[in-house]
């Protein structure tokens, strides 16, 4: 079994290291670019490759000099690293950070030398750069997910833990497939069953290969490169310390799940207290320039999109209009920040009287939990299912931005009876205004169970940042184009 093991833990080397050579290439290519487009606009396309002398400041010189600079930032920052390529929010945020970083420090060495650098000539080269560097490792991390999706490019996991945290791992790893973990075998401390047993982890049968003192023996029956150990508990702090060196020459990763869930990297760092390496959790931030920052982002993102979307709104407005009898808009009533009701706005998809028909179509109810939802609701009038389909009914909760009742990411605005049986725990969502769009729009929308949606909000609630806002506003695009989840 040894020569299988070993030559699967090849194969992901192999492919980890030219998937890391494609970016470094892609990223060349990117630097380069931007560079010779900032030199172009700012000093004329003809002096791109003319040398001069030194005193009068070589541009084309510098250029080169700036384009090395600049790549090895990128490497200095492990933007290519086999921990974090397809990583998604932590590749993104190295890329953004080594870019920011030289930026910043070649505008403080201008600045100490006086050197007479061009503002115009960085003012280019800093964004289109950093904008085609994400857009290339977004390009790459599609190809990577498609090849995961058919089971390539993986990393499969031996899993050291209890029944409970092994599903649990496993779901996990199935809902976030494109991270590529798949648990292929399991060791249960204190098992007493003969090997060869199985345990259902997401509707698949994962054989178990003993205790936890069969790690060593099970990674070779398994064929597994990674070893992902959730019952710290049992092994101690020994036990891990006596598996790092088992593993060692078994050329195999060691990884230990926490515990901590839906909790985001950055709220995360790694503390050695007294000899220990301790996880310090980061408290969630609702308030402060946090706060500050994204409403004014959210007042500038719905001023320009309500500018930019009046002709729809005339359209649609005239549409409604003329298929069905009744108002434009549509009031519902939804709670908000701090469990204030407001008046959410849409516009209007229904015949008018649609609300006193719920009680009659309750046996038809598809939503989840509390809500109400149906696949082929008789009540939806011919525009609003084309307003629904493509979600443009949802276009004038941008004016409740503008008040400030919601944001433009954030939990789903929930209904009045959701909130009156909410516990401790779901009563979170409350901390942060309701958005237009969030996780729950770009995970499934209708198609989410009462659970997942649950902990999708909640879990933005815990982890909001910019970044992550940013990155769920063209999610919410490519959904809606794709239609997915919409009835």
């Amino acid at each position: 079994m040894l020569p299988n093991r070993r030559h699967a833990a090849a194969n992901r080397w192999r492919w980890q290291s030219a998937y890391a050579r494609g970016l470094f290439w892609t990223d060349s290519v990117v630097v380069v670019l931007a560079v010779l487009l900032a030199h172009a606009v700012r000093f004329g396309h003809e002096n791109v490759l003319r040398v001069e002398p030194i005193s009068t400041l070589n541009y084309s010189v510098i250029s080169g000099g700036f384009a090395v600079a600049w790549l090895a930032a990128l490497k200095a920052f492990r933007t290519r690293s086999r921990r974090v390529i397809g990583a998604g929010y932590d590749e993104y945020q190295r890329v953004v950070s080594a870019t920011l970083w030289f930026f910043g420090f070649i505008a403080i060495v201008a600045l100490m030398f006086r050197l007479e650098l061009a503002r115009g000539y960085l003012a280019i080269a800093l964004p289109t750069g950093l904008a085609a560097l994400l857009v290339s490792r977004w390009m790459w991390r599609k190809v990577l997910a498609r090849k995961r999706s058919r089971g390539e490019y993986a990393t499969s996991v031996l899993v050291v833990g209890g029944a409970r945290a092994v599903r649990h791992l496993g779901r996990t790893f199935e809902r976030k497939f494109t991270d590529g973990y798949r648990v292929v075998g399991v060791c249960v401390p204190a098992y007493s069953g003969s090997v060869g047993e199985t345990i259902d982890v997401d509707g698949r049968e994962v054989p178990i290969f003993g205790d936890e003192h069969s790690v060593a023996e099970a990674l070779e029956l398994s064929n597994a490169d990674t070893v992902a150990v959730t019952a710290t508990e049992t092994l101690g702090h020994e036990g891990i310390k006596d598996l790092v060196w088992q593993l060692e020459p078994l050329d195999a990763d060691l990884v230990v799940a926490t515990g901590v869930v839906d909790v985001a990297g950055p709220r995360l760092e790694m503390r050695p207290v007294a000899g220990l390496p301790l996880i310090h959790v980061e408290k969630p931030s609702y308030h402060g320039a946090k706060r500050s920052g994204k409403r004014i982002f959210d007042l500038t993102f719905s001023l320009a999109a309500l500018l930019l979307l009046t002709p729809v709104f005339a359209v649609v407005a005239l549409l409604i209009k003329l298929d069905s009898k009744g108002p434009v808009f549509y009031r519902a009533e939804r709670i908000g920040l701090d469990g204030e009701p407001f008046g959410m706005l849409k516009f209007r998809s229904m015949v008018t009287d649609a609300d006193r028909m719920v009680e009659a179509l309750l046996a038809e109810n598809e939503g989840a939990g509390p809500l109400f939802k149906m696949r082929q609701d008789p009540r939806v009038t011919r525009v609003g299912r084309v307003l629904r389909r493509f979600s443009i009914d949802e276009l004038p909760q941008f004016i409740n931005v503008l008040r400030g009742e919601m944001s433009v990411v954030g939990p789903r605005p929930p209904l009045r009876r959701e909130v009156e049986n909410y516990d401790g725990r779901v009563k979170r969502r409350l901390l942060v205004r309701p958005g237009v769009t969030g996780l729950w729009q770009v995970s499934g929308r209708s198609d989410l169970s009462w659970d997942e949606s649950v902990r999708l909000d909640l879990s933005y609630v815990e982890n909001w940042s910019m970044v992550t806002d940013a990155l769920i506003i063209g999610k919410t695009v490519k959904a809606v184009l794709a239609r997915e989840g919409a009835y």
